[in-house]
């Protein structure tokens, strides 16, 4: 972690796994893979995936057109990755969160989690760093996408014992979504 960051709780699932509550700058995390929240194009034009893509580089945006010539388009389920490009991570995977009003927005964002860590285990990875997915332009609650997250997390580890992934950030930027994450995981997250 950089000295930015602010350590907002830590939660053990285990002995070996902790996930660490973070207001920080994501691009900035010294990890295997951060989570990008994208669009199903990979087309990065606000949010997280700007801001991305604006200090990872260009070679981030032209291997996302590359995933989505060779392959199509990017599904809840099944996230790209790339490069890292500049940030000081191997991978960046590209997650496809709901936009809120469309349906089905807890299943989706459930989805696209597992999909995220998913993927990270096939890349044999061992730290992670999650943006909160879908909670900026996509319009979705706060505290209930919190509410996901913390279950997603514990849902897929708990089924999946044999992760590699030990060390998983979840990166926060602001005011509100800080504290929506803080307040929703230090009531679900068992002492």
């Amino acid at each position: 972690m950089k000295m930015e960051d602010q350590v907002l709780g830590e939660y053990q699932l285990d002995p070996d796994r902790k996930i660490t509550l973070i207001r920080g700058d994501l691009t900035l995390q010294q990890v295997d893979a951060i989570v990008n929240a994208a669009n199903p194009r990979l087309r990065h034009g606000g949010g997280v995936a700007a801001m991305i893509l604006r200090k990872g580089g260009q070679v981030i945006n032209e291997e996302s057109q590359a995933w989505i010539r060779d392959r199509g388009e990017v599904t809840h389920e099944s996230p790209a990755y790339t490069s890292g490009g500049n940030l000081d991570c191997r991978y960046i995977i590209h997650a496809v969160g709901p936009i809120w009003g469309r349906g089905d927005e807890e299943d989706k964002l459930t989805a696209a989690i597992a999909g995220s860590l998913r993927l990270a285990d096939e890349l044999s990875l061992t730290s992670i760093a999650f943006s909160a997915i879908s909670t900026g332009i996509f319009g979705f609650p706060k505290r209930r996408a919190a509410r996901v997250f913390y279950q997603s997390l514990v849902s897929y580890f708990v089924s999946h014992p044999e992760s590699q992934l030990t060390d998983i950030r979840m990166v926060v930027y602001d005011d509100p979504t800080s504290e929506a994450f803080h307040h929703i995981w230090d009531k679900e997250f068992p002492a």
